[in-house]
């Protein structure tokens, strides 16, 4: 599961480049996705009921490794600021409303979605020790499908970097790559299936 350049990924046409500016980019991914059938945009995979991501055992394990710690520390209460700050869904603008598929705000397990345009989601979270945004986004390519990961950070506090500065080889080595393994199964099965 490749991490990509940031020359490739900052070269796809998506509304995050500027949807996002001054909020630094931390991780982009790639994996690429077979070709069932033509014409197969995000929003309808998403349609399906499929999770896009589905997490390892591993990878849950963490998950609810790195929630207890938080719920210790307070890493994921609201943050203190974050009723006085914007969200990224402050900056949609009326264009970005009209073209959304779905309603900014609305839950996605620990992420609140932003926006979902026919190719590119953005969804995002806030909370005591960051401030962040996920980019999901598919391209159709000649071969098959790309589907692109991309995660944004912006610091809350001074414990912003350390905390991604702790969890950086996890995300690395253990996390994005079984998500990405995790999209290309859900693909797999469930557009062979249709």
């Amino acid at each position: 599961m490749p991490q990509i350049s940031r020359q490739e990924y900052e070269a796809l046409p998506l509304r995050a480049h500027d949807f996002l500016a001054g909020v630094p980019l931390h991780d982009a991914w790639a994996v690429d996705l077979p070709r069932t059938r033509g014409g197969v945009t995000l929003d309808a995979y998403l349609r399906t009921g499929t999770p896009l991501f589905a997490p390892s055992p591993l990878v849950r394990a963490l998950l609810r490794l790195r929630f207890a710690v938080g719920r210790l520390f307070g890493w994921d209460r609201p943050a203190a600021k974050a009723a006085a700050a914007p969200t990224f869904a402050d900056r949609l603008t009326e264009a970005d409303r009209a073209r959304s598929l779905v309603t900014a705000g609305i839950r996605d397990g620990a992420f609140r979605t932003v926006y979902r345009f026919e190719n590119e989601q953005l969804s995002e979270l806030f909370n005591a020790t960051a401030h962040a945004a996920a980019l999901s986004a598919l391209v159709e390519t000649k071969t098959g499908y790309r589907f692109y990961l991309a995660v944004y950070v912006r610091a809350v506090n001074p414990l912003t970097p350390v905390y991604l500065t702790l969890i950086y080889p996890f995300r690395k080595l253990i996390v994005y790559p079984s998500l990405l393994r995790s999209v290309r199964a859900g693909w797999t099965r469930t557009l062979a299936a249709t």
